[in-house]
Parts: structure tokens; sequence; C-alpha cells
């Protein structure tokens, strides 16, 4: 019966972690579209978020780790923490939240979803080296697939998708930096800390912009957006960065971003049962290619990988 437990380092585990984190992030863009209608502005939302995620990090992580697994034990450590956390949690949430009031819940979770070919391309620039053949026709496939996701091959579509498309792409690239730099020091220092200082250092930042640009807070505090934000909060950001963080630390990054394969079809499904929104018979399509693409990825990754 023992061997049916998994134990603290089982590929089990890493699965659900991982599965968990990337069902979570896909209900962000609900959430947050629920939130905008409800009186709330982008900026407010991201630093309440922050906020208030930071210490329900790091009290859960004291909690069930104790206080010793924050500590970094180098400036280096940090300072690549850092870098990680303000890249994705500051630059690319502001771009992706931005988004979300461009273009439906749904296209965005499927564009962000090719963060993990970035990281392929990224591999390719630090290691200096070309992709195989097989590899670039993943690629080739996967941005076929956001093409077609952005288009509908309809220039109506296009034109309605187009700036907020871009801004989820940027925010792509954040986010595969993010893992890349995660999938380095998440194993050293432990997830727990990488998690809690990246969202620090990021949640530092947020603060900064809103007091130099004296932003205002534009909410509309009623019970229904109160418990939009706690979602959004517990279910949307702090479960999701723990369970995908030590997902990726058990899993390795390119096998964590193949779990998440669940999250797309997870917001499409939500998008279009909260929100009304529908996709076309050619996003649909460009959505498979996507996922096809990024499993294909993950396949040539898993073959290769004896030969190193």
């Amino acid at each position: 019966m023992s061997n049916l437990i998994p134990t603290r380092g089982s590929p089990l585990t890493g699965l659900l972690l991982a599965m968990t984190g990337a069902v979570g992030f896909a209900s962000k863009g609900i959430f947050a579209k629920a939130l905008y209608a409800g009186g709330w502005s982008v900026d407010s939302v991201l630093l309440l978020r922050a906020l208030c995620a930071v210490p329900c990090m790091v009290l859960w992580t004291i909690v069930t780790q104790g206080s010793r697994v924050l500590r970094i034990p180098n400036v280096r450590a940090i300072g690549w923490t850092a870098f990680a956390g303000i890249a994705c949690y500051y630059f690319g949430a502001t771009w992706d939240f931005e988004a979300l009031k461009l273009i439906d819940a749904s296209v965005e979770r499927v564009l962000l979803f090719s963060y993990p070919s970035i990281v392929v391309i990224i591999d390719a620039l630090l290691y200096k080296r070309l992709p195989h053949g097989s590899t670039l026709g993943a690629l080739l496939i996967t941005y076929t697939g956001i093409l077609m996701v952005v288009t509908g091959l309809d220039l109506h579509i296009l034109r309605g998708n187009l700036a907020g498309a871009g801004l989820v792409l940027a925010c792509a690239v954040t986010s595969a930096a993010y893992y890349v730099t995660g999938d380095r020091w998440a194993r050293s220092i432990g997830s727990a800390a990488f998690s809690v200082y990246a969202l620090a250092a990021a949640t530092l930042c947020l603060t900064a912009r809103h007091v130099y640009n004296g932003q205002q807070w534009h909410i509309s505090v009623t019970w229904q957006t109160t418990a939009l934000f706690i979602g959004l909060v517990i279910c949307a950001t702090v479960v999701p960065m723990l369970a995908m963080a030590e997902g990726v630390r058990r899993l390795g990054a390119p096998r964590a971003s193949i779990v998440s394969t669940v999250g797309p079809p997870t917001t499409i499904l939500l998008g279009a049962w909260l929100l009304d929104e529908h996709l076309s018979l050619i996003q649909w399509l460009g959505v498979a290619l996507i996922v096809g693409g990024i499993l294909f990825l993950e396949a040539l990754r898993r073959r290769r990988a004896p030969t190193g």
C-alpha cells in the first residue's frame, strides 16, 4: 500500500501540483474581467492582488515548511529571483491584465500558453544551438495556431485582437524567462523562497509605480466584488503559484509546461459558461495546433533526453 502513496519527490505529486497550478492560473482572466465589469481598474486589481498575495504566501510557507526555507543563501540568488519576479509579475502581469480589457479571457489564455515554445527559443539563444528540424516544425505548428487564434482568418477579428494579442505575447516572453530562471534557482534555494521573493520584488515595483504616479484606488466594494477578489488572490494567484513552483521543481520546466495544457481548455470552458465567450471554428483549430505543437515539443525533448 505504501507504494501507492507519492513520496516527497514523486513525479506523480509533481504532476498533480503542476496541474493544480495550471487550472488555477486558467481562472485568472475570468476573475479579472468580472472585477473590471464591477468597476475595478487594472492598476487597482494588480496592486491589491499582489499586496494580499505576498503575506498569504509567506504565512503559508512558514506554517507548512518553517521560516528557514525563506532564507536565501547569497546575493546572486536574490538578484536572479528578483529579476524573474519583476519580469513576470510586474511587466508581464501589467501587460496581461491590460490585454484582458481588450480581448476575451479564452483568447488571452491560449496565447499565453505559447510560452513553452518561447522557452525552446530562449534555450537555443542561451546555449547558441539551432533547434533540430523537427523542433522547428513544432514551433511552426504552434505559431500557425497562434495566427489562427488571433485572426480567425478574418480581418475584423484581427483588428479586434491585434493590440491585446501583442500584449499577451509580450507577457508570454516574460513567463518563459520566469520558468527558465525558476528551473535553475528554485532547485537551489527552494520553490517556496523563489516564489515568495519573486512576487515580493514585483510588488515593490507595483507599489512604487502607484505612489510615484499618484494613482487613485478605483474599486467598488460589494459582496460580489469582494468574493471575486478573494478568488483572484487565493484560487488564481497564491495556490497556483506555490503549486506550479513546486511542480516545476519536481518535474523540470519543460515537463511542467506540458502539464499546463489543461489551462487553455479550462479557460475556454469557463469563458463560455460565465462570460459568454465563443471561439470560431478556425480559432478552435488554432487552439488544437498550439496544444499539439507544445505536446510535440515535449515528445521531442523526452526522446532526446537519454542522449543529452
